[in-house]
């Protein structure tokens, strides 16, 4: 259902939940108060931060008829089966099996729906690829040049192949990508990322993050 109203793939969906808590098997057990508090008078390099997610949670609780003394999430303060900090909770947690509470502490219903909901307002494009490993006998400069540090692709595909890249025919030449490395036991790993992958870090601004979202949910069964 998810999958159909925000066109974004189950896999992805049930790959994140899976990363973040294991489908729901840790959650976290820190009172979100507890740890807000803390965080947001009690450490100076992200207070203003932790002061900032406090009041979305003290206006959350209210909206959704929580209790903020029983709100249990992570040290940090990210809550439910996807781990959502209180402002993005606030902004993308939905109500989705009707019941006019958006629960995405204890409801899985609701907590798939506002993973779905999150990716598609970071602007998923439906039925567009992840990423794709790039040949092993790629030369090194033209990896290197098409690398970048930066978590959104920048390089246009046709460019790319301009340069000698093997590149999936599928990509269209305006088709925006990077190149990102990966160190494995043994060796490294090329792939060319696409803008979905760079949606996944929206979610958590790491591209390893992105990588065993990526992988898990081809596990789960993520067509090519």
């Amino acid at each position: 259902k998810a999958e159909e109203q925000f066109g974004v793939p189950k896999e992805i969906i049930a790959a994140i939940t899976g990363v973040e808590t294991r489908y729901g098997l840790h959650k976290g057990t820190y009172r979100v108060l507890d740890a807000l508090v803390t965080l947001g008078f009690d450490y100076p390099p992200r207070a203003k931060f932790f002061r900032s997610e406090l009041k979305h949670a003290l206006l959350l609780a209210k909206e959704q008829g929580f209790d903020i003394n029983k709100m249990k999430g992570s040290y940090a303060g990210a809550m439910g089966y996807g781990q959502f900090i209180s402002s993005s909770y606030r902004h993308y947690a939905i109500d989705f099996d009707g019941d006019k509470v958006a629960d995405i502490l204890d409801n899985p219903i609701d907590a798939i729906g506002s993973v779905a909901n999150y990716f598609s307002m970071h602007h998923w494009e439906k039925g567009a690829a992840v990423a794709f490993l790039l040949p092993e006998n790629q030369i090194d400069d033209d990896v290197e040049k098409y690398t970048s540090k930066n978590l959104k692709p920048s390089f246009a595909i046709g460019e790319m192949r301009k340069s000698g890249l093997v590149i999936p025919k599928a990509l269209i030449s305006e088709d925006l990508a990077k190149i990102q490395s990966f160190q494995l036991e043994n060796g490294e790993q090329n792939w060319l990322t696409l803008h979905n992958f760079y949606v996944i870090t929206r979610y958590n601004h790491s591209h390893l993050y992105a990588m065993a979202v990526f992988e898990l949910a081809k596990e789960l069964g993520l067509p090519e």
